[in-house]
């Protein structure tokens, strides 16, 4: 059986919102590349901020 790995060894990446680091985890392992936010919250603030606010009336 193998060791297990270290929190600190796993990589690391800035939120591209937040700029908060992030670590690797188990279920990014196939996406990890494209993973650029390290929360719901963060994607959908992204969002927002692409498309710009929305004007009514």
């Amino acid at each position: 059986m193998s060791k297990p790995v270290k929190k600190s060894d796993l990589p690391q990446k800035s939120c591209a919102c937040c700029n908060r680091p992030f670590s690797w985890r188990r279920k990014w392992a196939r996406v990890w590349d494209e993973v650029r936010y390290c929360s719901d919250r963060c994607r959908s603030a992204a969002r927002i901020r692409a498309t710009g606010p929305r004007v009514t009336g």
